[in-house]
């Protein structure tokens, strides 16, 4: 079932998404050649704790960090680890962020020194992707005119769109109704309505859409070793259209 926000309701998740926009651009000025996403991790829960908020993807289902950490093929919930960062790298810094009870969502890609075109190409294309999803994120449209916004974009830039990581509600809890995919066709899904609260999320890869998990059961790998990138906003549906709940600017 799909829980519809109050007013004041969604000014609690915004609360939630200034903190985590504030902390990612906190981050984007760590990321160098040489850090360690253990590192950056560290200080997101530091970061986190001195605004009264708790990052809710420590603990969940037994996954041990605040962040999750994806390095060049990783698609997504990869663990921040101590080796460090390489010049050339991508890496995407996904985070879920608790206050008063109510949770925003948002991961970004960051280039680590100086990357190749296509990677700075991916990164490019996929967050304009995800801006291209919430521009159809309107009261009377379907959630598949989300998808099918994302998968025309992407795919018309050459990548390709991840297919088993998807979108979703979100409120006081981090994974709510609806789920949102980024590929498919538009006109299909549920119809978005004022007090929705979802995530969008695009995963792209330079190589095909399939994925791999690891043996730790977590971390999640482009199949065939190509690139991959992912950004992601909460938005929360009005009579005016999205807002952006995690936007940095």
């Amino acid at each position: 079932m799909i829980t519809i926000k109050t007013k004041e309701q969604i000014e609690k998740m915004g609360r939630a998404g200034r903190i985590l926009a504030d902390c990612h651009k906190e981050i984007a000025k760590m990321i160098r050649p040489g850090i360690t996403s253990w590192e950056i991790d560290q200080f997101v829960e530091g970061f986190l704790a001195k605004n009264g908020a708790t990052p809710e993807q420590k603990g969940y289902h037994g996954y041990p960090y605040a962040t999750c950490a994806s390095v060049n093929d990783v698609i997504c919930h990869g663990f921040p680890k101590k080796e460090p960062l390489n010049d050339g790298d991508i890496v995407t810094i996904d985070m879920v962020v608790r206050i008063d009870g109510w949770l925003a969502d948002s991961a970004w890609s960051y280039p680590v020194g100086t990357i190749s075109p296509i990677a700075e190409k991916l990164l490019n294309v996929t967050k304009e992707s995800l801006y291209k999803g919430i521009e159809k994120a309107i009261p009377g449209n379907r959630i598949g005119d989300v998808s099918h916004a994302i998968q025309m974009y992407a795919e018309s830039q050459g990548f390709s769109v991840v297919r088993d990581f998807i979108g979703h509600g979100i409120g006081s809890e981090m994974h709510e109704e609806p789920q949102v995919p980024h590929y498919g066709p538009a006109g299909k899904g549920p119809r978005i309505k004022e007090g929705m609260v979802f995530t969008i999320e695009p995963m792209l890869n330079v190589g095909k859409f399939h994925s791999k998990v690891d043996a730790d059961g977590w971390t999640a790998r482009t199949y065939d070793g190509s690139l991959s990138a992912q950004y992601e906003h909460t938005i929360a549906i009005t009579s005016e259209g999205p807002i952006i709940l995690t936007e940095q600017s």
